[in-house]
């Protein structure tokens, strides 16, 4: 059975059960204390924490998921995905246990030909939590399993709940006997390599305290309604009715290890070191385009560096089978083609997602080259010191700060004849990965208490939002929350956090920042910082109490502050203009990637595969200004979701949308998803001025504009810059770009004739140096800071004084301060090194005293260091090494 047809049957089994379908939430999660859902059950959390309440009383899912934790292990067995699919059932307050098992069991046992999965009843087990007798016995009653093939087990293995207080319950698994080929008999508890769980029901009933009941601790107490939870693994599913032996053989994996297989015209299955390298291709290429179709986009720090990981282990892995032509393009079509039945946008999407994937693959390409050069320099060093291995240190710089895989550098250092301090590195990469678990414990900040706002929405409703047509409003106070707790008063000078039963005020979203203002009431006024949607549909106000005192129920008057609104919708509506110039000269791969609007002022960020062209750029900012003259309309309108799409408009990746959305319309030339705020007529911008552009990561561009009056008082001050500048220079301002050329140049000459000018006068001194050699151990040695411009120089005095001390044992080590950090050089003669003195290990010794390193060959040797005052140190630490 193929995998998409598994998902088709676990939706029709529990619509027909009167469930409501949830398509898949973005891989991007809501959730600040982690970057990507993890689990089924992670869109609905907010349901079974209480904060929202759902709009529905049971829900069914097939929910993309990533985990990451353990990306190393991925190909090194067949049990690791990053990517996977869970299904799910979920019940909140409706039904819970007995039916939960009935759903379950009746497709998981039901016949193929109608519409069930068709595992054989009697392969299969289920285990339920050591204490729950109900569960037991129903599993007896409901599903007719026999005593012997039901287990009970501890909370670790068959309790559940989210690390922190809040909700849990007990869970109960079905698991699948593969046979006695596969392992030992007796059950999930004697082998669970042989017994597969397929599926997890989670009977959500109690409220958990500091402590887990999966340590054996006590639930606090009972939750006010019993919830059910419940995920089947998709792709686990998908091995066992396929009749393959892991998932990476199932029908959506093995076509991409076909592909690989093509592209390498090696076989898999014929070694396991090769095996590895096509897993980890067939995983992370189906977990890359996932992402990149959900908008995340290659970076340095969080999802995208995660994503960046993936695809360079991709890369590397396709090297190390042989391949050195570009392959990212053609694995993502694999994915797409198996993918697309379950997840059509990927096919629209395609273009975008295959110019990330090409920009990101030439960036690596570059790196490798770059940090090929760094490991055959260390290599070099490690040689000629005499060493054997190539130092952990060296190694995690090279994982950590040129992207190098360390099993690409275990490769490389073993075609050099050099090992690698292994766990030296992983010493270095626990610390690293120590650092960052205490860093985000120390942002974790748990599930804050949204409560008393789901409360208010409960009773009253969404805030009626009025500030598309009115900037000013009457509104009653609904609640207030003061240093987080409920309050029904406020005097003067107290922040408060404000629900009202209406407001002209914007939330902050969509890149939008959120109007200020005031509210007035008899004998009471209020200053309006900032809004947000804590809970979606609720506006909440945060804002200080400036005279009298404020209290739940009381009448007031909105006012927001209107000339910041009006510059703020200028810069909104200059975002949509932009944005549909760029689509316009890069294609629809241009696709938005984050967007500020502030008064007067706006930051645009859009993913382009290659450069952006200042050319394009001067394009883009023209057309903009050239449709302002013709000032259309804008107007906005609220229509399904479909119906928005067939008219071409644009969503926008990342946002999530429901069924109605709301569309903004600026002529023809701008269609876009938006619930922002934004002009009537495009001639209000006045003008539009882009004052900067900027790489913000691989693939990502980033353009900031001046809008209206802003942009007008930019121009203004560059207009009489230039005019300064001609009056300056004295030519017509059109002739300024060549005539500044030509001072830079002239500039340019004298510095680098100043520059050779001072390196002679230092070669010069070479003979007064070598003069001024002292003997220590038998060796003259010449050690002294000197006053040099380029690391050159200094090489080349070294020699020179070297050369001028002979054929006697001789070590000159020269020190160079410049801009509070430091070079320095030692050289050593023939006779010098016939004694053991080698210039890299005389550099190993002096280099910790000015806060540096380095290396070289036995005769010159290199480095630099962050403490020039240490000088006097190091000359002592050589010779000290010398003398030895």
């Amino acid at each position: 059975m193929q995998t998409h047809e598994i998902i088709k049957r676990f939706r029709d089994h529990f619509e027909k059960a009167g469930h409501t379908w949830v398509p898949s939430a973005s891989l991007i999660s809501d959730d600040p204390t982690v970057m990507f859902i993890i689990a089924g059950m992670a869109p609905f959390k907010p349901f079974f924490l209480g904060q929202q309440t759902p709009p529905y009383k049971t829900a069914t899912s097939v929910q993309k998921c990533i985990r990451t934790p353990d990306i190393d292990e991925v190909g090194k067995t067949t049990r690791h995905n990053t990517f996977f699919q869970m299904a799910g059932n979920f019940s909140f307050g409706d039904y819970f246990k007995s039916e939960a098992i009935r759903l379950a069991w009746t497709l998981v046992t039901g016949k193929v030909a109608e519409g069930g999965l068709g595992f054989d009843p009697e392969r299969l087990w289920a285990t339920v939590y050591e204490s729950d007798d109900e569960a037991y016995r129903l599993w007896q009653e409901v599903a007719g399993l026999p005593a012997e093939r039901i287990q009970r087990r501890s909370g670790e293995d068959n309790y559940w709940d989210m690390g922190v207080p809040g909700p849990g319950g007990p869970c109960s698994e079905i698991f699948y006997d593969r046979g006695p080929e596969f392992g030992a008999d007796g059950g999930p508890e004697a082998d669970e390599d042989r017994y597969l769980e397929i599926w997890n029901l989670v009977f959500m009933q109690d409220m958990r305290g500091e402590q887990s009941p999966k340590k054996g601790y006590p639930p606090v107490g009972e939750l006010p309604q019993k919830n059910i939870d419940t995920g089947m693994g998709v792709e686990r599913v998908a091995f066992l009715l396929q009749g393959v032996n892991n998932v990476y053989e199932t029908d959506l994996l093995r076509v991409v290890i076909a592909k690989a297989e093509e592209l390498s015209g090696k076989r898999y299955g014929e070694n396991e070191a090769d095996d590895v390298r096509f897993r980890v291709i067939a995983d992370h290429a189906r977990s890359g385009v996932m992402l990149i179709g959900d908008g995340v986009t290659p970076s340095n720090e969080g999802r995208g560096y995660v994503l960046r990981r993936l695809l360079r282990r991709i890369i590397r892995s396709v090297r190390l089978l042989g391949v050195q032509t570009p392959v990212l393009a053609e694995l993502a079509a694999t994915v797409r083609d198996a993918m697309a039945p379950s997840y059509p946008e990927l096919v629209t999407e395609f273009e975008r997602i295959e110019s990330v994937l090409i920009a990101e693959e030439q960036a690596f390409s570059a790196t490798l080259t770059a940090g090929s050069r760094i490991f055959e320099n260390a290599a070099e060093q490690a040689k000629a010191a005499g060493a054997r291995v190539l130092s952990g240190d060296k190694a995690f710089q090279l994982h950590d700060t040129y992207g190098f895989p360390i099993d690409l550098t275990l490769e490389m250092a073993a075609e050099q004849g050099l090992e690698v301090d292994e766990s030296g590195f992983r010493a270095l990469m626990s610390e690293q990965r120590a650092r960052a678990q205490a860093d985000a414990k120390a942002r974790k900040s748990g599930h804050g208490d949204l409560s008393e706002y789901r409360e208010l929405l409960d009773t009253h409703g969404p805030t009626e939002f009025l500030g598309y047509t009115d900037l000013e409003s009457d509104a009653r106070v609904l609640g207030m929350l003061v240093d987080g707790k409920p309050a029904r008063t406020a005097s003067a000078g107290t922040d408060v956090e404000l629900v009202l039963d209406r407001t002209p005020f914007y939330a902050e979203g969509g890149g939008q920042i959120a109007d200020t203002g005031t509210l007035y009431g008899e004998g009471v006024a209020v200053r309006v910082r900032d809004v947000q949607k804590l809970v979606p549909g609720l506006f909440v106000h945060r804002v200080t109490v400036t005279e009298g005192e404020l209290a739940v129920d009381t009448r007031l008057s909105a006012h927001v502050d209107s000339v910041r609104r009006h510059a703020i919708e200028r810069s909104h509506s200059a975002t949509h203009l932009v944005h549909a110039a760029v689509r316009g000269a890069y294609g629809k791969q241009a696709a938005q990637a984050g967007s500020l609007n502030e008064p007067g002022r706006m930051r645009f960020d859009f993913t382009v595969p290659r450069s952006v062209s200042p050319d394009v750029l001067a394009g883009v900012e023209e057309e903009v200004n050239q449709y302002l003259q013709d000032d259309w309309e804008v107007s906005s309108y609220t229509t399904t979701m479909d119906r928005a799409m067939e008219l071409g408009a644009v969503a926008l990746f990342g946002e999530k949308y429901g069924d109605n959305v709301r569309v903004v319309d600026m002529g023809e030339y701008s269609r876009e998803l938006c619930g922002g705020t934004h002009v009537n007529r495009i001639g209000q911008l006045g003008l539009v001025k882009l004052v900067g552009d900027s790489s913000v990561g691989s693939g990502v561009h980033r353009v900031e504009a001046l809008v209206g009056m802003d942009a007008m008082r930019h121009a203004s001050k560059e207009h009489l810059l230039v005019s300064q500048l001609a009056g300056q220079f004295k030519v017509p301002a059109e002739e300024l770009p060549e005539r500044i050329e030509g001072v830079v140049n002239r500039l340019r000459a004298a510095e680098k004739e100043i520059t050779e000018l001072r390196t002679k006068e230092v070669l010069a001194s070479a003979g007064k140096l070598a003069q001024q050699s002292t003997e220590v151990g038998g060796v003259q040695v010449v050690a002294e800071q000197v006053e040099v411009g380029e690391g050159s120089a200094l090489r080349s005095l070294a020699s020179d004084v070297r050369a001028r001390l002979g054929s006697a044992p001789g070590v000159v080590a020269l020190f160079a301060p410049n801009d509070g950090k430091l070079s320095f050089v030692v050289a050593t003669t023939e006779a010098a090194r016939e004694r053991g003195l080698a210039a890299g290990k005389l550099v190993g010794a002096l280099a910790p005293a000015v806060d540096g390193r380095g290396g070289g060959k036995p005769d010159l040797a290199q480095g630099g260091g962050s403490d020039p005052s240490g000088v006097p140190s190091a000359i002592e630490a050589l010779r000290s090494a010398v003398a030895g």
